[in-house]
């Protein structure tokens, strides 16, 4: 099984940072992060997985190599990776803004997933919540403009 997360390279990283360290990043030049894409498990097949994502839910498959895929609709990307971890899936989630939360409740509605109600939450946004056949819960939301 695919480890979700390897701290190891095999060269050591033993270097003590300073309060000077500390005191340049925040003074210096800081990196700007771009996008996110979220490493979730797929099921114990990942051509499943991949054809879950492509033909029912819209994404296109950017790539590919042995156990692991990326794929991507619109702004939304994942890697996914061949895992049946319960807990992991079960414990995985990801909220994803949408421009028209409506027409994609509508699409969703009919696939193999398990689609909840598409309401207005006590936390005052409207959405609907996904549990994918792994076991993933993807929420959706309408970004306001």
């Amino acid at each position: 099984m695919w480890p979700p997360c390897s701290l190891t390279s095999g060269v050591s990283d033993n270097v003590e940072k300073s309060d000077d360290d500390t005191h340049r990043r925040r003074k210096g030049a800081v990196a700007t992060l771009l996008s996110i894409t979220p490493l979730i498990p797929a099921g114990d097949d990942i051509a499943a997985g991949v054809r879950f994502f492509t033909e029912e839910l819209g994404f296109s498959l950017t790539w590919q190599y042995g156990t692991m895929a990326g794929v991507r609709r619109g702004q939304a990307e994942f890697n996914l990776v061949e895992n049946s971890t319960v807990a992991w899936a079960e414990n995985s989630s990801a909220s994803i803004g949408v421009d028209d939360l409506a027409a994609l409740y509508a699409e969703y509605r009919t696939t193999s997933a398990r689609v909840g109600p598409l309401e207005m939450k006590s936390w005052g946004r409207r959405e609907f919540h996904m549990i994918l056949p792994s076991g993933v819960c993807l929420q959706f939301y309408e970004v306001e403009a």
